[in-house]
């Protein structure tokens, strides 16, 4: 397996598919690089290098018992792309992924970097604080945190319904695609998904944001019941200086059917415009 070694010693799993513009990928919570596998074999395909990871914690990488946070896990991409030397790359992270993507912009600056997508994307603040009303309470993290913590196997199971909206009227049900998120799921190491959960809901990128210099592409669905855009996408368009705001209706966080194939077209559009 490809992997590098970070400055804590922990092993970050890779995938690198194809040669030209890198386009590199951090994948959602609970998940790993498979997630973007479509992504990857479609940029790869269209003259693009693909680079996908699984975060520390998640996969084929090291479970650390530390580093579970958003800083790390920046500072672990920032590894990524100078083992690799990656220049004039395209981010594109999705969910958690997205506050990955944000976190190293901010933290390790825009030199590497020519263009992002931030899809379904946790920024500025999951959260619900006095300051952000339209944030998720405490109370729903709570109940994820027990999830996983209790009976991680039935969580995943039943998370990945609202994840791709099968729980909505008349929902075209994938069980491939659920067992696909289960699966990636039970690959997760118990304290680096207990962790992730504090990591994804609680890290404020609001001063984050304004500090990303470069055009970014700011997609979600407008029935994301994991991430509700009120608290997110339509947030970060306001705080990133070039930003475009594309909203999916009907679509749920998780890539699937027509949905994907739509962010997919707009995904090459975006890399070649």
């Amino acid at each position: 397996m490809s992997t590098i070694t970070t400055k804590d010693g922990a092993h970050i799993f890779y995938k690198d598919w194809g040669s030209g513009r890198p386009v590199v990928f951090s994948h959602g919570w609970p998940l790993n690089a498979d997630a973007w596998d479509p992504q990857a074999n479609l940029v790869a395909s269209n003259g693009y290098r693909a680079v996908a990871h699984d975060r520390r914690g998640h996969g084929r990488s090291t479970q650390t018992w530390d580093g579970n946070d958003m800083d790390t896990y920046a500072d672990d991409l920032a590894a990524l792309m100078v083992e690799l030397d990656l220049s004039d790359a395209v981010l594109v992270g999705h969910s958690t992924g997205g506050g990955e993507v944000v976190r190293y912009l901010a933290r390790h600056g825009t030199s590497r970097v020519a263009k992002a997508v931030l899809l379904g994307a946790v920024p500025p603040l999951m959260l619900k604080t006095d300051a952000n009303p339209e944030g998720t309470p405490i109370e729903a993290f709570d109940a994820i945190r027990a999830g996983v913590a209790n009976d991680r196997s039935a969580f995943y199971k039943d998370l990945s319904e609202a994840f791709y909206g099968f729980n909505r009227p008349g929902a075209k049900v994938s069980e491939g695609k659920r067992n696909e998120f289960w699966l990636q799921g039970m690959q997760v190491g118990i304290k680096g998904a207990y962790d992730c959960v504090k990591a994804f809901s609680e890290t404020d990128f609001n001063d984050d944001l304004p500090k990303i210099d470069i055009p970014v592409l700011v997609a979600a669905g407008d029935d994301d019941q994991i991430v509700p855009i009120q608290a997110a996408a339509l947030k970060t368009v306001t705080l990133l200086p070039n930003a475009t705001l594309k909203l999916y209706p009907g679509a749920p966080l998780g890539l699937n059917g027509a949905y994907e194939h739509e962010f997919n077209n707009d995904l090459l559009a975006f890399l070649a415009d």
